[in-house]
């Protein structure tokens, strides 16, 4: 019966993670990282370091609160969500801005002695793309270790008040980690299309995406930075 339990307990966990995966500001967040690599295998691999960064903080946090005793008191949890919005907000604003740099620059001209200056659109080069590990593994790595910190209160109530021992929770956090990573994998893998098929229709479509990325990104962090900060019921 205790076996059968613990394998239901660890099941549910599994199936939170995937879930896990799907919450709005991770979304958001790895969006804007899948805006820029419009591949199939960077996407998989944003996806895949997004879950890594995100389970090696849920597994760092859960062992010292398990075998400290301790508990993560409301306005750490609080900040680091807040934490979470602000990173939005830059990782959707610095989308914006290089999508700006990118599509325009100020060209200077000299017409008959007199110089110029014209605003021109500026296209993506596609020369440069051999991968860079910082960008396609260091940075959605970083990321989910964000969203992990974020997200680590709830998950420990869940285990303290469910889990007999420190083995157990452990347990529990490693399959729960394991079920974000698969369902960031996929989520990379489904986002991937929209980016590859807007880059093989025109330029103006795949820095639709992108833009669209980057102001979703923006507004779910502003959102989130009301809603926890400058709201009565914030901090």
């Amino acid at each position: 019966m205790f076996e059968s339990n613990l394998l239901t307990f660890l099941t549910v966990g599994f199936l939170l993670g995937l879930r896990h995966a799907l919450d709005a500001d991770h979304l958001a967040a790895v969006s804007t990282v899948l805006a820029e690599r419009p591949s199939m295998r960077a996407s998989g691999l944003v996806g895949l370091w997004w879950g890594v960064g995100h389970t090696l903080t849920l597994m760092l946090v859960g062992a010292v609160v398990l075998v400290s005793g301790i508990h993560i008191p409301e306005p750490f949890a609080l900040f680091a969500e807040s934490g979470v919005g602000l990173l939005l907000v830059v990782l959707g604003g610095t989308l914006a801005l290089k999508l700006f740099r990118e599509r325009w620059h100020l060209h200077s001209h000299v017409h008959d002695g007199e110089p110029h200056v014209h605003l021109h659109s500026h296209r993506r080069r596609e020369d440069h793309a051999h991968p860079h590990w910082a960008r396609q593994s260091l940075r959605p790595l970083l990321i989910g270790m964000a969203h992990g910190v974020a997200g680590s209160a709830a998950l420990m109530l869940v285990i303290v008040s469910n889990t007999s021992g420190i083995g157990q929770g452990l347990l529990y956090i490693a399959v729960f980690g394991f079920g974000s990573i698969g369902g960031m994998l996929m989520i990379g893998l489904t986002l991937s299309v929209p980016v590859i098929y807007s880059q093989a229709i025109g330029q103006r479509a795949f820095f639709a995406v992108q833009g669209a990325a980057s102001l979703g990104s923006v507004g779910l962090g502003l959102w989130m930075l009301y809603r926890l900060v400058l709201s009565p019921d914030g901090l």
